[in-house]
């Protein structure tokens, strides 16, 4: 069943009370992290210029930058420094990047537009776009391990599983397989839990382990908050490549249909999949009551999530 509009109506009130600011605090993150992943190629001369040029574009031409960003709320909310949060910061939105650069490619998604510019393949060639994105993914992982924290061997797993078979690419696996198929509400839940929330949830991790211990009880609310919040991402997702604008978006809409992929609007409707997403944000929400008042930002960030038009 889903969440009462009122109670989630309430909560969001809640969480507005500081939209002017968050919605500020979000802009700074963004810029933080384009700032550090700026560095981290400026910091050497790259061998190939052209591999270097397509992995600027995967990576730093726009983009919402939504996965850093949870990095860094979640880490504040336990009280993390920004300098701390910035390589997982960072490592999560080069593995997102690499992830966009090669679902782009013609094997895959073959999509000619996005964040509203040229895909890799197409700005460059197909051979460059996929070079690109395992550049993009190899770099990562080394921006993390030059942090040398004290809890890295589980800031580096906790990365690796989200991105890999066990993570986004066997969710993107799944993807593929359902194309064409009739998968039910259950299936459709799992591919995604894969493919988009894993690493959802390995961002609000990251930031959660910068701080603590995986002992504390916080990074359990935590993980319960970025589970629901994830699927509540993608179901929005679903819902803005129907009524979303081309302009807007920065791809193209109406693809899901197009490629005959299942979605939350296929499988229950544009009303249904509104109120599954609904349902998705209280349960995001309701995990946030152990932190208090440090976990405002991710409530606002719970609803911006589910409020996007692109």
């Amino acid at each position: 069943m889903a969440a009462p509009t009122w109670t989630l109506s309430v909560r969001l009130r809640r969480a507005r009370v500081s939209a002017d600011s968050f919605a500020a605090r979000l802009a700074a993150d963004r810029v933080r992290v384009d700032a550090f992943l700026s560095r981290a190629f400026d910091a050497r001369q790259a061998p190939a210029p052209r591999l270097e040029a397509a992995m600027r574009h995967g990576l730093l031409v726009g983009g919402k930058r939504l996965r850093p960003v949870l990095v860094y709320l979640a880490g504040r909310a336990l009280e993390a420094t920004d300098a701390d949060l910035d390589p997982p910061a960072g490592a999560v939105e080069l593995i997102h990047a690499y992830s966009l650069v090669h679902d782009d490619l013609p094997a895959m998604d073959d999509d000619d537009l996005r964040r509203g510019q040229p895909t890799v393949h197409r700005a460059y060639d197909e051979a460059t776009a996929i070079l690109a994105g395992d550049a993009l993914q190899t770099l990562a992982f080394e921006v993390l391990a030059r942090a040398a924290h004290p809890r890295l061997p589980v800031l580096m797993l906790t990365l690796a599983r989200a991105a890999g078979r066990d993570g986004m690419v066997g969710g993107q696996a799944l993807d593929l397989a359902a194309v064409g198929g009739h998968p039910d509400v259950k299936a459709l839940a799992t591919m995604h839990a894969h493919k988009t929330g894993a690493l959802i949830r390995a961002a609000v991790r990251m930031g959660a382990l910068t701080a603590v211990d995986e002992s504390d009880p916080r990074v359990a609310a935590l993980d319960t908050y970025a589970q629901a919040l994830g699927l509540a991402f993608q179901i929005h997702d679903d819902i803005l490549d129907v009524t979303g604008d081309t302009r807007v978006l920065g791809k193209a809409s109406g693809a899901d249909a197009a490629r005959d992929k299942p979605t939350y609007p296929s499988l229950l409707g544009l009303d249904g999949a509104r109120a599954r997403a609904l349902e998705l944000t209280e349960e995001a929400l309701a995990a946030l009551s152990p932190l208090g008042d440090a976990s405002a930002p991710l409530a606002e960030l719970a609803r911006y999530m589910i409020e996007r038009d692109h």
